[in-house]
């Protein structure tokens, strides 16, 4: 979840929140909502802070990750980039994990390799076996940067269309605690960068932006300048630090503090512990006021109905009736028929459909766009660059139909959770979409076509061939006036048609080309869509079934609330004189503590407003 050494004194006040709110709630024997806490109280102990560094192609990515953790575990390569994310966490002995998917097999298979050999794994130039797709490498090394807790991921170069395919990094984003977007030093941040970095803070909120590579470039400080005021202009509130991971290492090497100063790597390690674990303390501390109220209303609609009986004996049957209206209504959420149930149903069908036309509409455009590129060019002489923009435009638009499908996701949760408005603020779940076994499956790579050059001799060959009719016709005509057949002015005859010929040749080859290239395109767009939209009903499916399932027990926890409300209003009805006296005597104290955690969930920064709402 997080470093959260990094604020000691507010994840104790988390944990001992949590832990009194669960003591009350076993004390009142609602060990459901134990439950519920106790899976907070992991999500707040847990030490871990996770942190993706993504990018494009070769911008120094696997570099940064050994320079944070000094140690060379990503294998780093001026030719190949990683294929494979790499996890790397703090272990007591160094050791490496690689998860595959097989084909025949059930589920992911995990097989120990030497941490010496992870570019045989993890790289482009890793040997490929069939039916074998490798989905992660998980690194551990006894790291003094990593023993806080920090884990970092370097993932594949986002903008391509193999396995390092944007999608596949944009599913890690959700999970992720922060995010280290890299742009080296070489020039200014790009569209498809631009594109990745709104599509990412669209996933996580804490992005920070990363100038690699300044060391061999003198005029980083123009491009820093010019990339803040593309940020700026993007209306994105994001910081830029100049960062040499080649620098950093010398300095360690030499043991040099002024020259690691000015590497930058020290500084970004401050800000991972200082900025980024306040950044996430606060989100985990509006998911405890959340859930901290969340029980507290549940037990409140027990206690307040049987004091409000005690105090008032008269309204005793009010109360009671208006909970087993109540009843009804809760009874009925936990029914298979319940609207809840309906409105998801009926919300995933629509998504899924929306997003798989979303998806369709957004590739035939990358292909038209393509098309038309292609009518403006020689495919032959430019398939490389037409490839560069195909791989660059399918990844943006895989990328904006992921986060699209993220956001109704979410869209949809808050939706369902409006039939629970019984029960007043409802805790949504987390789609940690990364959680899912498996990557975007490899989409083919966009077919070679010929270049369309021609060999001297080729060239010599189809002008004899198209200049011997017309010596032929014009020698004949001549031949009527005495002349040889070949003759001065047959033969410049033949080389006009000839060369009038070959032209017309090479509009043809060009456009026989351009037809080649435009087929090659289309099947790339279908690839793309059968791969992706296979991967987004997967994930559709996923996000159903973690809808239904946390809303299954929210309906569950709410029946058993009012049936224990009903139980106390009927026993405080039925209490003698005296042992009613003593009973709001005891049910005062547990008042007077519930009111408590309600004051301590106002005192968790940045949720007071979310406390007093709660409480009013």
């Amino acid at each position: 979840m997080s470093n959260l050494s990094g604020a000691p004194s507010r994840t104790a006040e988390m944990t001992s929140l949590l832990a009194r709110t669960a003591e009350i709630a076993s004390q009142a024997n609602r060990n459901d909502l134990v439950a519920r806490i106790d899976a907070l109280m992991a999500r707040v102990q847990d030490p871990t802070m996770r942190v993706v560094v993504v990018g494009q192609f070769k911008q120094g990515k696997s570099a940064l990750v050994n320079a944070l953790i000094n140690a060379s575990v990503c294998p780093v390569d001026d030719v190949v980039g990683t294929a494979v994310p790499t996890i790397v966490s703090y272990g007591a002995t160094a050791s490496a994990t690689l998860f595959t998917e097989i084909d025949g097999i059930e589920g992911v298979q995990a097989k120990d390799i030497p941490v010496t050999r992870l570019k045989e794994h993890v790289t482009e130039a890793a040997t490929e076996r069939e039916g074998v797709r490798p989905v992660r490498v998980e690194v551990a090394v006894p790291s003094p940067a990593l023993a806080g807790g920090l884990v970092l991921v370097d993932t594949p170069g986002v903008g391509g269309t193999s396995q390092a395919h944007s999608a596949s990094t944009l599913t890690m984003l959700p999970g992720a605690d922060a995010v280290l977007m890299l742009s080296d030093a070489s020039q200014e941040y790009t569209d498809p960068e631009l594109a990745f970095l709104k599509q990412s803070i669209s996933l996580c909120p804490t992005v920070t932006c990363v100038l690699s590579k300044i060391d061999p470039h003198p005029h980083w400080r123009q491009i820093a300048e010019a990339d803040r005021r593309h940020l700026s202009k993007a209306g994105l509130d994001l910081s830029l630090l100049p960062v040499s991971a080649a620098m950093h290492a010398r300095a360690v090497h030499m043991n040099d503090a002024v020259m690691d100063a000015e590497s930058g790597v020290p500084q970004l390690l401050d800000l991972l512990n200082t900025q980024v674990v306040d950044r996430v303390i606060d989100q985990t501390s509006i998911a405890v006021g959340q859930q901290v109220l969340s029980v507290v209303d549940h037990l409140s609609l027990a206690l307040e109905s049987e004091l409000q009986v005690l105090r008032n004996p008269s309204e005793g049957d009010g109360v009671v009736r208006s909970l087993r209206g109540a009843q009804a209504s809760a009874k009925a959420l936990s029914e298979k028929s319940a609207t809840w149930q309906q409105t998801l149903n009926d919300g995933i069908q629509d998504l899924t459909a929306d997003i798989e036309f979303d998806l369709r509409d957004r590739l035939r455009n990358v292909g038209r766009e393509g098309e038309l590129l292609i009518d403006d060019c020689d495919p032959g002489d430019a398939w490389e660059e037409v490839g560069a923009w195909l791989a660059d435009s399918i990844a943006q638009a895989v990328g904006d139909n992921f986060v699209w499908a993220h956001q109704r996701s979410e869209w949809l949760s808050g939706a369902v959770a409006e039939h629970f408005a019984i029960e007043g603020a409802v805790d949504l779940p987390q789609f940690r979409l990364s959680d899912t076994d498996g990557v975007l499956n490899p989409i083919a790579g966009l077919e070679r076509i010929e270049t369309g050059a021609l060999s001297v001799p080729q060239k010599f060959l189809i002008g004899m061939r198209n200049s011997y009719g017309g010596v032929l016709m014009f020698g004949l005509l001549t031949s009527l006036a005495g002349l040889a057949l070949i003759n001065p002015i047959s033969i410049a005859a033949g080389m006009v048609i000839g060369g009038y010929a070959y032209r017309q040749e090479a509009v043809q080859r060009l456009e026989r080309r351009r037809n080649v290239a435009k087929v090659a395109v289309r099947r790339l767009i279908d690839e793309a869509v059968f791969q992706v939209g296979k991967e987004s009903r997967d994930r559709l499916n996923h996000t159903r079934r973690l809808l239904r399932d946390h809303f299954t027990v929210v309906a569950e926890n709410l029946r058993r609330s009012l049936n224990v409300a009903i139980a106390s209003a009927q026993a405080g009805a039925d209490a003698d004189p005296d042992g009613g006296i003593r009973r709001i005597t005891e049910l005062e104290v547990w008042e007077t503590a519930l009111r408590d955690l309600v004051t301590r969930v106002k005192a968790l920064e940045p949720v007071a407003p979310l406390a007093e709402t709660a409480a009013s």
